[in-house]
């Protein structure tokens, strides 16, 4: 039997942190994506545990602001694209400027800096990784992927799928079921 899930990832992370922060009886706020303020400087020993206990869920503490700005850039691509329930009403360089409050001129400046690429070509990395993702699931066309992941047309998904991957998206997905038919043959 196999269940599907749908995720919260800034909710899951943001319960995370609150346990892990109250653990250590500090004062703290959580502000967005990625930022947490104290009320004082932690102490080395504090900032140590921290580290530690954080650490333990994948979660890393950043010392550099712009790999942290450019960090929050990339989880904010992740959370436009994975939110379905909202449409895409306006634009996302919109979208951005107004979550993380720069400039988009700044924070794609920020982020071709720091990443030699754009913010265009990482959002369309991560949609074709969310594209190639649920095309493996089997269970959606790639008319409803189009539509989820908003593209304006299947061929423009495809057309970007195409010069991401190298293959079409229904190549893709033929690949996948061979290696699949292989494994289940070789057992």
């Amino acid at each position: 039997m196999r269940i599907y899930l749908k995720f919260d990832f800034n909710l899951i992370c943001k319960a995370v942190l609150q346990e892990q922060l109250d653990a250590l009886g500090m004062k703290y706020t959580i502000h967005g994506v990625g930022e947490i303020e104290f009320d004082r400087r932690p102490t080395l020993e504090e900032e140590q545990e921290m580290a530690s206990l954080l650490g333990n869920y994948g979660i890393e503490i950043m010392d550099d602001q712009q790999m942290a700005l450019v960090q929050r850039i990339k989880d904010s691509v992740t959370e436009w694209i994975n939110d379905a329930e909202n449409p895409k009403i306006y634009n996302f360089s919109t979208y951005l400027a107004e979550k993380l409050d720069y400039s988009y001129t700044y924070l794609s400046s920020v982020f071709s800096e720091a990443t030699y690429s754009s913010i265009e070509n990482f959002v369309i990395l991560k949609k074709i990784d969310i594209a190639k993702s649920l095309i493996l699931q089997n269970h959606l066309t790639l008319t409803e992927i189009a539509f989820k992941l908003n593209y304006s047309s299947v061929s423009h998904l495809s057309a970007q799928f195409k010069k991401t991957t190298g293959l079409t998206p229904s190549s893709f997905q033929k690949i996948i079921l061979k290696r699949k038919e292989r494994a289940l043959n070789q057992k």
